[in-house]
């Protein structure tokens, strides 16, 4: 039995993500939609590039939640995007609605399934997943800390002219502006970052990671970023399927740790089998806690303005 994976949502972050997974033959894919003939083109454009990439990766495009029956992994990208001048807050009760039609579709066929969230507002989308389907705490993931981590890691690598295989880095808290990239965490080829730059260097590029989503909806004007979200995205699930004990920041349900309880917040996570194995904790400067604390407050104004 091969895996599968649906993806709720066949826009840019969707469809792309589907090309990376099925480029890496990571699953058989199921790409599913409200809007009609939009997926079922994506998926099938997909799937005739198979043969030119060598993968059996199987793509399947749809409007019939019942074929996404029994997937390993639920990926959900629905939402509606974020436009210029637009804060990922404003897209708060549109996706939440989405969010609650999605997920009861996605339980009823899918019981097993590990949910991976990366709809906007992320954290209070991936807080009310978690709500609505029931699922324990390890079952339901966001993708945030990836997507920022791998930004912040792009600009560090450009800065001091190193291959980004060399550059590690750690962003934690909510997704968006609150977010605390972490920069003596932060390493090239095991050097702390705090070595090889000035902490002025070190506050710019702190400050574009945070300002990475923005800066590329200023360039698009009509839509936002894809490419990074979605390969984010798939690294989560590469690291689940294969049961790689991956530890990758994400958004997990904190219950005390931290300092944290009832929340959704990006942590460093070991990401296996059964989804959110672990939760990491390591050692924070006062300083370090306290943007983390207060990024989870701008959280749990968001997931208590939804009631959850």
């Amino acid at each position: 039995m091969r895996n599968k994976v649906s993806i709720v949502g066949s826009g840019n972050v969707g469809a792309t993500a589907a090309h990376w997974m099925a480029a890496k033959e990571l699953a058989d894919i199921v790409l599913i939609d409200i809007i009609d003939g939009v997926p079922q083109g994506k998926g099938l454009d997909l799937l005739e590039a198979m043969p030119i990439e060598k993968r059996d990766s199987y793509v399947l495009g749809t409007q019939d939640y019942a074929d996404t029956a029994n997937s390993d992994i639920v990926v959900i990208t629905a939402g509606v995007p974020r436009k210029p001048g637009m804060s990922r807050d404003d897209l708060l009760n549109i996706n939440h609605k989405i969010m609650s039609d999605v997920v009861s579709k996605v339980v009823k066929y899918s019981p097993n399934c590990i949910l991976i969230v990366v709809s906007n507002p992320l954290d209070a989308m991936a807080q009310a997943a978690y709500k609505m389907s029931g699922f324990s705490r390890n079952r339901v993931i966001g993708m945030a800390g990836v997507l920022d981590s791998a930004r912040f890691r792009a600009f560090i690598a450009l800065e001091l002219k190193v291959s980004v295989e060399n550059v590690t880095a750690f962003v934690l808290g909510g997704h968006g502006d609150t977010m605390v990239p972490l920069p003596r965490y932060s390493t090239v080829a095991g050097i702390p970052i705090t070595e090889l730059m000035d902490a002025a260097t070190i506050e710019r590029l702190v400050q574009r990671t945070r300002d990475g989503g923005a800066e590329i909806v200023k360039y698009l004007k009509t839509g936002s970023a894809f490419y990074a979200p979605s390969a984010a995205v798939t690294e989560m699930v590469e690291a689940i399927l294969k049961d790689k004990k991956k530890i990758l920041p994400c958004a997990a349900y904190l219950e005390g740790e931290y300092g944290i309880k009832g929340l959704f917040v990006g942590v460093p996570v070991k990401l296996g089998a059964n989804g959110a194995e672990e939760i990491i904790q390591i050692k924070l400067t006062a300083e370090e806690n306290a943007a983390l604390q207060k990024s989870s407050a701008s959280v749990r104004e968001l997931v208590s303005v939804l009631g959850l």
